[in-house]
Protein backbone atom coordinates (compact mmCIF):
# COMPACT_ATOMS: atom_id res chain seq x y z
CA UNK A 1 0.00 0.00 0.00
CA UNK A 2 1.92 3.46 -1.26
CA UNK A 3 0.85 6.41 1.16
CA UNK A 4 0.18 8.18 -2.69
CA UNK A 5 -3.14 5.43 -3.10
CA UNK A 6 -6.77 6.01 -2.81
CA UNK A 7 -6.22 2.76 -0.40
CA UNK A 8 -3.83 4.48 2.38
CA UNK A 9 -6.32 7.65 1.46
CA UNK A 10 -9.21 5.02 3.38
CA UNK A 11 -6.92 3.13 5.44
CA UNK A 12 -5.53 6.04 7.45
CA UNK A 13 -8.22 7.24 8.54
CA UNK A 14 -9.88 3.58 10.00
CA UNK A 15 -6.63 3.11 11.55
CA UNK A 16 -7.07 6.18 13.22
CA UNK A 17 -11.15 6.15 14.46
CA UNK A 18 -10.46 2.39 15.73
CA UNK A 19 -7.49 4.04 17.11
CA UNK A 20 -9.22 6.57 19.29
CA UNK A 21 -12.10 4.51 20.13
CA UNK A 22 -10.16 1.96 21.90
CA UNK A 23 -8.53 1.28 25.39
CA UNK A 24 -5.09 3.38 25.38
CA UNK A 25 -3.64 0.01 26.34
CA UNK A 26 -4.36 -2.09 23.96
CA UNK A 27 -4.04 0.07 21.43
CA UNK A 28 -0.68 -0.86 20.73
CA UNK A 29 -2.21 -4.22 19.25
CA UNK A 30 -4.65 -2.33 17.14
CA UNK A 31 -1.37 -0.65 15.64
CA UNK A 32 0.27 -3.94 15.33
CA UNK A 33 -2.78 -5.99 13.21
CA UNK A 34 -2.93 -2.40 10.82
CA UNK A 35 1.11 -2.79 10.53
CA UNK A 36 0.78 -6.21 9.29
CA UNK A 37 -2.20 -5.52 7.26
CA UNK A 38 -0.94 -2.49 5.55
CA UNK A 39 2.44 -5.08 4.99
CA UNK A 40 0.96 -7.79 3.33
CA UNK A 41 -1.06 -5.41 0.96
CA UNK A 42 2.11 -5.87 -1.47
CA UNK A 43 2.56 -9.88 -0.67
CA UNK A 44 0.97 -11.64 2.18
CA UNK A 45 3.59 -14.62 2.34
CA UNK A 46 6.71 -12.04 2.72
CA UNK A 47 5.06 -10.99 6.55
CA UNK A 48 6.44 -14.16 7.60
CA UNK A 49 10.18 -12.57 6.73
CA UNK A 50 8.97 -9.89 8.87
CA UNK A 51 7.80 -12.15 11.13
CA UNK A 52 10.99 -14.16 11.53
CA UNK A 53 13.31 -11.81 11.70
CA UNK A 54 11.05 -10.17 14.51
CA UNK A 55 11.37 -13.29 16.43
CA UNK A 56 14.82 -14.41 15.76
CA UNK A 57 15.79 -10.73 16.89
CA UNK A 58 13.22 -10.48 19.62
CA UNK A 59 14.71 -13.92 21.36
CA UNK A 60 18.09 -12.58 21.25
CA UNK A 61 17.54 -9.59 23.29
CA UNK A 62 15.96 -12.16 26.01
CA UNK A 63 19.10 -14.23 25.94
CA UNK A 64 21.21 -11.50 26.22
CA UNK A 65 19.71 -10.39 29.06
CA UNK A 66 19.57 -13.69 30.50
CA UNK A 67 23.64 -13.97 29.70
CA UNK A 68 23.86 -10.87 31.64
CA UNK A 69 22.11 -12.42 34.72
CA UNK A 70 24.33 -15.56 34.69
CA UNK A 71 26.74 -15.49 37.49
CA UNK A 72 29.68 -16.62 35.84
CA UNK A 73 33.22 -14.63 34.70
CA UNK A 74 33.08 -11.38 32.61
CA UNK A 75 34.92 -12.90 30.00
CA UNK A 76 32.93 -15.57 29.39
CA UNK A 77 29.45 -13.76 30.00
CA UNK A 78 30.90 -11.45 26.75
CA UNK A 79 31.59 -14.12 24.62
CA UNK A 80 28.46 -15.64 25.23
CA UNK A 81 26.95 -12.05 24.24
CA UNK A 82 29.01 -12.13 21.43
CA UNK A 83 27.28 -15.10 20.17
CA UNK A 84 24.20 -14.39 21.09
CA UNK A 85 24.81 -10.74 18.92
CA UNK A 86 26.28 -13.16 15.80
CA UNK A 87 23.99 -15.58 15.66
CA UNK A 88 21.46 -12.75 15.16
CA UNK A 89 22.95 -11.15 12.92
CA UNK A 90 24.16 -14.15 10.71
CA UNK A 91 20.72 -15.13 10.44
CA UNK A 92 18.95 -12.04 9.19
CA UNK A 93 21.38 -11.27 7.08
CA UNK A 94 21.34 -14.81 5.91
CA UNK A 95 17.88 -14.23 5.14
CA UNK A 96 17.80 -10.71 3.44
CA UNK A 97 21.06 -11.96 1.16
CA UNK A 98 19.05 -14.65 -0.26
CA UNK A 99 16.29 -12.51 -1.28
CA UNK A 100 18.09 -9.62 -2.54
CA UNK A 101 21.53 -10.99 -3.62
CA UNK A 102 21.41 -14.61 -4.57
CA UNK A 103 20.69 -14.07 -8.29
CA UNK A 104 23.46 -11.37 -7.47
CA UNK A 105 26.35 -14.08 -6.48
CA UNK A 106 25.30 -16.63 -9.18
CA UNK A 107 25.86 -14.39 -12.02
CA UNK A 108 28.92 -13.11 -10.49
CA UNK A 109 30.35 -16.32 -9.69
CA UNK A 110 29.69 -17.70 -13.14
CA UNK A 111 31.67 -14.93 -14.91
CA UNK A 112 34.13 -15.00 -12.46
CA UNK A 113 34.62 -19.07 -13.16
CA UNK A 114 33.99 -18.96 -17.22
CA UNK A 115 37.62 -16.39 -16.94
CA UNK A 116 39.33 -19.94 -16.09
CA UNK A 117 37.61 -21.72 -18.21
CA UNK A 118 35.39 -23.35 -15.99
CA UNK A 119 31.52 -23.47 -16.85
CA UNK A 120 29.53 -23.46 -13.61
CA UNK A 121 25.73 -24.01 -14.49
CA UNK A 122 23.92 -22.56 -11.45
CA UNK A 123 20.11 -21.40 -12.77
CA UNK A 124 19.17 -18.46 -11.02
CA UNK A 125 16.60 -18.29 -8.84
CA UNK A 126 13.14 -17.50 -8.98
CA UNK A 127 12.57 -14.74 -6.00
CA UNK A 128 11.06 -11.48 -5.35
CA UNK A 129 12.56 -9.02 -3.65
CA UNK A 130 10.47 -8.46 0.12
CA UNK A 131 9.22 -4.55 0.11
CA UNK A 132 10.92 -2.90 2.69
CA UNK A 133 12.92 -5.95 3.53
CA UNK A 134 16.49 -3.88 4.17
CA UNK A 135 15.09 -1.10 6.43
CA UNK A 136 13.35 -3.93 8.87
CA UNK A 137 16.03 -5.72 8.75
CA UNK A 138 18.71 -2.90 9.72
CA UNK A 139 16.11 -2.10 12.33
CA UNK A 140 15.75 -5.19 14.13
CA UNK A 141 19.57 -5.92 14.01
CA UNK A 142 20.15 -2.33 16.02
CA UNK A 143 17.69 -3.32 18.50
CA UNK A 144 20.22 -6.91 19.10
CA UNK A 145 23.43 -4.54 19.05
CA UNK A 146 21.01 -1.68 21.72
CA UNK A 147 20.93 -4.60 24.18
CA UNK A 148 24.23 -6.14 23.77
CA UNK A 149 25.45 -2.33 24.72
CA UNK A 150 23.08 -1.64 27.20
CA UNK A 151 21.32 0.92 25.82
CA UNK A 152 18.04 -0.68 25.70
CA UNK A 153 16.25 -2.96 27.65
CA UNK A 154 15.06 -6.28 26.51
CA UNK A 155 11.43 -5.94 25.80
CA UNK A 156 9.51 -8.80 27.13
CA UNK A 157 6.46 -8.67 25.60
CA UNK A 158 6.29 -9.93 21.57
CA UNK A 159 3.78 -8.10 20.80
CA UNK A 160 5.05 -4.30 21.76
CA UNK A 161 8.28 -5.68 20.40
CA UNK A 162 6.97 -6.91 16.93
CA UNK A 163 5.01 -3.14 16.61
CA UNK A 164 8.63 -1.86 17.09
CA UNK A 165 9.67 -3.90 13.85
CA UNK A 166 6.04 -3.69 11.81
CA UNK A 167 5.51 0.16 13.13
CA UNK A 168 3.49 0.91 9.00
CA UNK A 169 4.09 4.45 8.99
CA UNK A 170 8.29 3.92 8.08
CA UNK A 171 8.23 -0.12 7.67
CA UNK A 172 9.26 -0.11 4.28
CA UNK A 173 11.27 2.93 3.44
CA UNK A 174 12.22 4.23 6.59
CA UNK A 175 13.62 6.15 8.52
CA UNK A 176 15.69 3.09 10.59
CA UNK A 177 14.16 4.20 13.57
CA UNK A 178 16.51 3.06 17.08
CA UNK A 179 14.85 1.32 19.63
CA UNK A 180 15.56 3.93 22.24
CA UNK A 181 13.33 6.37 20.24
CA UNK A 182 10.83 4.41 18.59
CA UNK A 183 10.34 1.36 20.93
CA UNK A 184 10.13 3.29 24.40
CA UNK A 185 7.47 5.48 23.00
CA UNK A 186 5.37 2.23 22.39
CA UNK A 187 6.25 1.17 25.87
CA UNK A 188 3.97 4.06 26.97
CA UNK A 189 0.49 4.13 26.20
CA UNK A 190 -0.55 6.73 23.68
CA UNK A 191 -2.90 9.33 24.43
CA UNK A 192 -3.91 11.66 21.38
CA UNK A 193 -2.49 15.11 20.88
CA UNK A 194 -4.01 17.74 19.18
CA UNK A 195 -1.41 19.83 18.83
CA UNK A 196 1.15 16.74 17.09
CA UNK A 197 -1.82 15.78 15.03
CA UNK A 198 -1.58 19.63 13.37
CA UNK A 199 1.64 19.30 13.31
CA UNK A 200 1.59 15.71 11.03
CA UNK A 201 -0.92 16.77 8.82
CA UNK A 202 1.30 19.83 7.42
CA UNK A 203 3.85 17.47 7.26
CA UNK A 204 1.87 15.21 5.41
CA UNK A 205 1.25 17.80 3.14
CA UNK A 206 4.52 18.75 2.67
CA UNK A 207 5.26 14.77 2.19
CA UNK A 208 2.58 14.74 -0.82
CA UNK A 209 3.40 17.90 -2.45
CA UNK A 210 7.49 16.47 -2.89
CA UNK A 211 6.54 13.21 -3.78
CA UNK A 212 3.03 14.13 -6.33
CA UNK A 213 3.99 17.54 -7.41
CA UNK A 214 7.75 17.73 -7.88
CA UNK A 215 9.46 14.10 -7.69
CA UNK A 216 6.75 12.47 -9.94
CA UNK A 217 6.78 15.25 -12.40
CA UNK A 218 10.43 15.46 -12.58
CA UNK A 219 10.52 11.52 -12.83
CA UNK A 220 8.19 11.94 -16.58
CA UNK A 221 11.19 13.80 -17.91
CA UNK A 222 14.40 12.20 -16.65
CA UNK A 223 12.85 8.39 -17.59
CA UNK A 224 12.35 9.70 -21.06
CA UNK A 225 15.90 10.94 -21.06
CA UNK A 226 17.59 8.14 -19.12
CA UNK A 227 15.51 5.19 -20.79
CA UNK A 228 16.82 6.38 -24.77
CA UNK A 229 19.91 8.18 -23.36
CA UNK A 230 21.50 7.49 -26.99
CA UNK A 231 18.74 9.61 -28.73
CA UNK A 232 18.61 12.42 -25.63
CA UNK A 233 22.34 12.20 -25.69
CA UNK A 234 24.62 15.88 -24.28
CA UNK A 235 22.40 18.80 -22.76
CA UNK A 236 19.39 16.54 -22.46
CA UNK A 237 21.36 14.15 -20.21
CA UNK A 238 23.00 17.30 -18.19
CA UNK A 239 19.32 18.74 -17.40
CA UNK A 240 18.19 15.22 -16.86
CA UNK A 241 20.85 14.48 -13.98
CA UNK A 242 20.10 17.80 -12.67
CA UNK A 243 16.62 17.16 -12.10
CA UNK A 244 17.58 13.43 -10.62
CA UNK A 245 18.88 14.77 -7.78
CA UNK A 246 16.10 16.52 -7.02
CA UNK A 247 13.73 14.01 -8.08
CA UNK A 248 15.20 11.75 -5.66
CA UNK A 249 15.42 14.20 -2.64
CA UNK A 250 11.97 15.16 -3.17
CA UNK A 251 10.82 11.32 -3.65
CA UNK A 252 12.76 9.87 -0.61
CA UNK A 253 11.82 12.38 1.51
CA UNK A 254 8.70 13.28 0.96
CA UNK A 255 8.32 9.62 2.09
CA UNK A 256 10.17 10.36 5.57
CA UNK A 257 8.17 13.46 5.84
CA UNK A 258 4.72 11.29 5.13
CA UNK A 259 5.94 8.75 7.70
CA UNK A 260 6.79 11.71 10.20
CA UNK A 261 3.19 13.39 9.50
CA UNK A 262 1.59 9.78 9.77
CA UNK A 263 3.46 8.72 13.20
CA UNK A 264 2.16 12.07 14.86
CA UNK A 265 -0.90 11.48 14.73
CA UNK A 266 -0.61 8.50 16.73
CA UNK A 267 1.47 10.17 19.34
CA UNK A 268 5.13 9.30 18.13
CA UNK A 269 7.57 11.24 17.38
CA UNK A 270 10.16 9.73 14.23
CA UNK A 271 13.84 10.95 13.72
CA UNK A 272 14.07 13.83 11.38
CA UNK A 273 15.82 11.56 7.95
CA UNK A 274 16.28 14.58 5.69
CA UNK A 275 17.85 18.35 6.58
CA UNK A 276 18.60 19.79 3.71
CA UNK A 277 21.10 17.84 2.51
CA UNK A 278 21.63 19.89 -1.02
CA UNK A 279 22.59 23.11 1.09
CA UNK A 280 26.04 21.17 2.40
CA UNK A 281 29.08 23.06 2.07
CA UNK A 282 30.86 19.59 1.54
CA UNK A 283 30.16 15.91 1.21
CA UNK A 284 31.02 14.62 3.93
CA UNK A 285 28.65 17.26 5.50
CA UNK A 286 26.14 15.56 2.92
CA UNK A 287 25.77 12.59 4.46
CA UNK A 288 25.14 13.88 7.59
CA UNK A 289 21.99 15.22 6.39
CA UNK A 290 21.32 13.02 3.94
CA UNK A 291 19.44 9.55 4.58
CA UNK A 292 20.44 10.42 8.24
CA UNK A 293 18.92 7.23 9.72
CA UNK A 294 21.02 4.69 7.80
CA UNK A 295 24.53 7.07 7.83
CA UNK A 296 23.97 7.33 11.46
CA UNK A 297 23.47 3.39 11.89
CA UNK A 298 26.09 2.57 9.63
CA UNK A 299 28.54 4.50 11.64
CA UNK A 300 27.04 3.74 15.03
CA UNK A 301 27.09 -0.34 13.88
CA UNK A 302 29.71 -0.74 11.13
CA UNK A 303 32.21 2.37 11.24
CA UNK A 304 33.00 2.14 14.96
CA UNK A 305 32.89 -1.72 14.95
CA UNK A 306 36.34 -1.36 12.50
CA UNK A 307 38.04 0.64 14.51
CA UNK A 308 36.60 4.44 13.40
CA UNK A 309 39.35 6.59 13.55
CA UNK A 310 40.90 5.21 16.50
CA UNK A 311 43.92 3.46 14.45
CA UNK A 312 45.52 6.09 12.36
CA UNK A 313 44.63 7.64 9.14
CA UNK A 314 45.36 5.03 6.36
CA UNK A 315 42.52 2.52 8.80
CA UNK A 316 40.29 5.63 8.90
CA UNK A 317 39.71 5.88 5.69
CA UNK A 318 39.59 2.49 4.66
CA UNK A 319 36.83 1.92 7.50
CA UNK A 320 35.07 4.95 5.46
CA UNK A 321 35.60 2.75 1.88
CA UNK A 322 34.30 -0.31 3.28
CA UNK A 323 31.05 1.49 4.65
CA UNK A 324 30.69 3.28 1.89
CA UNK A 325 30.78 0.16 -0.59
CA UNK A 326 28.92 -1.65 1.63
CA UNK A 327 26.09 1.20 1.82
CA UNK A 328 25.97 1.03 -1.85
CA UNK A 329 25.35 -2.82 -1.79
CA UNK A 330 22.97 -2.50 0.66
CA UNK A 331 20.90 0.15 -2.31
CA UNK A 332 20.71 -2.91 -4.43
CA UNK A 333 22.05 -5.80 -6.25
CA UNK A 334 24.10 -4.02 -9.13
CA UNK A 335 27.59 -2.78 -10.07
CA UNK A 336 26.13 0.67 -10.21
CA UNK A 337 25.15 0.82 -6.39
CA UNK A 338 28.65 -0.02 -5.89
CA UNK A 339 30.13 2.48 -7.56
CA UNK A 340 28.01 5.04 -6.45
CA UNK A 341 29.21 4.39 -3.11
CA UNK A 342 32.79 3.96 -3.67
CA UNK A 343 32.63 6.94 -5.42
CA UNK A 344 30.96 8.98 -2.71
CA UNK A 345 33.14 7.21 -0.33
CA UNK A 346 36.62 8.55 -2.41
CA UNK A 347 34.96 12.10 -2.26
CA UNK A 348 34.92 12.12 1.72
CA UNK A 349 38.99 10.86 1.80
CA UNK A 350 40.39 13.02 -0.72
CA UNK A 351 38.21 15.41 0.97
CA UNK A 352 39.87 14.80 4.26
CA UNK A 353 43.36 14.61 3.05
CA UNK A 354 43.60 17.84 1.05
CA UNK A 355 42.27 19.60 4.24
CA UNK A 356 45.28 21.60 5.51
CA UNK A 357 46.17 22.38 2.10
CA UNK A 358 43.01 23.94 1.34
CA UNK A 359 42.95 25.43 4.98
CA UNK A 360 46.89 26.94 3.75
CA UNK A 361 45.12 27.79 0.65
CA UNK A 362 42.51 29.69 2.48
CA UNK A 363 44.48 31.89 4.77
CA UNK A 364 46.97 32.59 2.15
CA UNK A 365 44.42 34.06 -0.14
CA UNK A 366 42.38 35.42 2.85
CA UNK A 367 39.61 34.02 1.73
CA UNK A 368 36.48 34.80 3.92
CA UNK A 369 34.95 31.06 4.58
CA UNK A 370 31.65 32.88 6.36
CA UNK A 371 30.97 34.72 2.91
CA UNK A 372 27.98 34.58 0.98
CA UNK A 373 30.17 33.84 -2.27
CA UNK A 374 32.69 31.34 -0.50
CA UNK A 375 29.65 29.62 0.91
CA UNK A 376 27.98 29.25 -2.08
CA UNK A 377 30.63 28.18 -4.21
CA UNK A 378 31.13 25.19 -1.89
CA UNK A 379 27.76 24.52 -2.04
CA UNK A 380 27.69 24.57 -5.72
CA UNK A 381 31.02 22.24 -5.92
CA UNK A 382 29.40 19.62 -3.44
CA UNK A 383 26.43 19.56 -5.46
CA UNK A 384 28.05 18.90 -8.73
CA UNK A 385 30.18 16.06 -7.19
CA UNK A 386 27.18 14.74 -5.55
CA UNK A 387 25.01 15.42 -8.38
CA UNK A 388 27.97 13.29 -10.65
CA UNK A 389 27.70 10.18 -8.30
CA UNK A 390 24.14 9.90 -9.21
CA UNK A 391 24.56 9.17 -12.65
CA UNK A 392 25.60 5.72 -11.51
CA UNK A 393 23.18 5.08 -9.06
CA UNK A 394 20.70 6.26 -11.82
CA UNK A 395 22.07 4.00 -14.40
CA UNK A 396 21.33 0.28 -15.52
CA UNK A 397 24.74 -0.65 -16.10
CA UNK A 398 28.33 0.37 -15.34
CA UNK A 399 28.44 0.53 -19.33
CA UNK A 400 25.59 3.08 -19.69
CA UNK A 401 26.97 4.91 -16.79
CA UNK A 402 30.05 5.85 -18.27
CA UNK A 403 28.68 6.23 -22.01
CA UNK A 404 26.32 8.74 -20.43
CA UNK A 405 29.05 10.30 -18.78
CA UNK A 406 30.83 10.27 -21.96
CA UNK A 407 28.03 11.62 -23.67
CA UNK A 408 27.44 14.93 -21.32
CA UNK A 409 31.34 15.83 -21.45
CA UNK A 410 30.52 15.96 -25.39
CA UNK A 411 27.40 17.89 -25.56
CA UNK A 412 26.60 19.64 -28.49
CA UNK A 413 23.90 20.33 -28.16
CA UNK A 414 23.05 23.74 -25.98
CA UNK A 415 20.25 24.99 -28.41
CA UNK A 416 17.69 22.20 -26.56
CA UNK A 417 16.59 24.77 -24.58
CA UNK A 418 15.95 28.05 -26.54
CA UNK A 419 14.46 26.47 -29.24
CA UNK A 420 12.58 24.70 -27.16
CA UNK A 421 13.57 20.88 -28.04
CA UNK A 422 13.81 19.86 -24.50
CA UNK A 423 9.93 20.63 -23.96
CA UNK A 424 9.43 17.06 -26.12
CA UNK A 425 10.55 14.59 -23.46
CA UNK A 426 7.40 14.42 -21.56
CA UNK A 427 7.13 17.86 -20.04
CA UNK A 428 6.01 21.19 -21.80
CA UNK A 429 6.53 24.36 -21.25
CA UNK A 430 4.25 24.98 -18.43
CA UNK A 431 5.48 21.81 -16.21
CA UNK A 432 8.93 23.73 -16.61
CA UNK A 433 7.54 26.58 -15.18
CA UNK A 434 5.67 25.12 -12.48
CA UNK A 435 8.54 23.26 -11.74
CA UNK A 436 10.76 26.12 -11.26
CA UNK A 437 8.39 27.52 -9.22
CA UNK A 438 8.30 24.56 -7.04
CA UNK A 439 11.82 24.56 -6.98
CA UNK A 440 12.44 27.88 -5.61
CA UNK A 441 9.78 26.55 -3.05
CA UNK A 442 11.69 23.52 -1.69
CA UNK A 443 15.16 25.98 -2.29
CA UNK A 444 13.29 28.25 0.31
CA UNK A 445 12.23 25.90 3.03
CA UNK A 446 15.64 24.21 3.17
CA UNK A 447 17.54 27.91 3.58
CA UNK A 448 14.79 28.41 7.01
CA UNK A 449 14.92 24.81 7.95
CA UNK A 450 18.86 25.10 7.91
CA UNK A 451 18.26 28.47 10.02
CA UNK A 452 16.34 26.49 12.61
CA UNK A 453 12.94 27.47 11.50
CA UNK A 454 9.78 25.33 11.09
CA UNK A 455 7.75 26.18 8.71
CA UNK A 456 4.61 24.31 9.91
CA UNK A 457 5.26 25.73 13.67
CA UNK A 458 5.22 29.41 11.93
CA UNK A 459 1.83 28.32 10.60
CA UNK A 460 0.20 26.71 13.10
CA UNK A 461 0.53 30.24 15.24
CA UNK A 462 -1.50 32.52 12.96
CA UNK A 463 -5.08 32.94 13.29
CA UNK A 464 -7.20 30.07 12.49
CA UNK A 465 -8.72 31.82 9.25
CA UNK A 466 -5.00 31.79 8.03
CA UNK A 467 -4.17 28.15 8.80
CA UNK A 468 -7.84 26.57 7.00
CA UNK A 469 -7.28 28.53 3.88
CA UNK A 470 -3.31 27.86 3.61
CA UNK A 471 -4.79 24.01 4.24
CA UNK A 472 -7.28 24.65 1.25
CA UNK A 473 -5.03 25.99 -0.97
CA UNK A 474 -2.30 23.47 -0.48
CA UNK A 475 -4.53 20.46 -0.72
CA UNK A 476 -6.40 22.01 -3.83
CA UNK A 477 -2.50 22.78 -5.27
CA UNK A 478 -1.63 19.23 -4.80
CA UNK A 479 -4.55 17.71 -6.24
CA UNK A 480 -4.68 19.96 -9.11
CA UNK A 481 -0.84 19.95 -10.37
CA UNK A 482 -0.11 16.56 -8.50
CA UNK A 483 1.11 13.74 -10.95
CA UNK A 484 -1.24 10.64 -11.06
CA UNK A 485 -1.04 8.60 -14.13
CA UNK A 486 -3.63 8.32 -16.92
CA UNK A 487 -5.65 6.19 -14.31
CA UNK A 488 -5.22 7.89 -11.33
CA UNK A 489 -2.44 5.26 -10.69
CA UNK A 490 -0.15 5.78 -7.73
CA UNK A 491 3.90 6.31 -8.68
CA UNK A 492 6.10 3.96 -6.58
CA UNK A 493 9.05 5.66 -4.29
CA UNK A 494 12.12 5.34 -5.39
CA UNK A 495 13.43 3.85 -2.16
CA UNK A 496 10.72 0.89 -2.04
CA UNK A 497 13.15 -1.04 -4.62
CA UNK A 498 15.93 -0.98 -1.48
Amino acid sequence: MLFNSVGFLIFFPIVLLVWFAIPEKIRYLWLLAASYYFYMCWNAKYAVLLLTSTVITYASGLLLEKVKGLEIDEIKKIRYKKAVVALSFVSNLGILCYFKYINFIIFNLTKAFSLININLSVPAVDVILPVGISFYTFQALSYTMDVYRDDIYAEKNFFRYALFVSFFPQLVAGPIERSKNLLRQLAAPRKFDYDMAREGFLLMLWGFFLKLVIADRIAIFVDTVYGDYTQYGGYYLIVATVLFAVQIYCDFSGYSTIAMGAAMFLGIRLMENFNAPYLSLSVGEFWRNWHISLTSWFKDYLYIQLGGSRKGKARKYLNKMTVFLVSGLWHGAQFTYVAWGGLNGLYQIIGEALQPARDKAVSLLRLNRKSIGHRLACVLITFVLVDFSWIFFRAQSINDAFNIIGSMFSADNPWIIPDGSIYGCGLDVNNFRLLAVCMAILTFADIVKRRGIKIREVILRQDYWFRWIFIAVSVCFILLFGKYGKRLDSAAFIYFQF
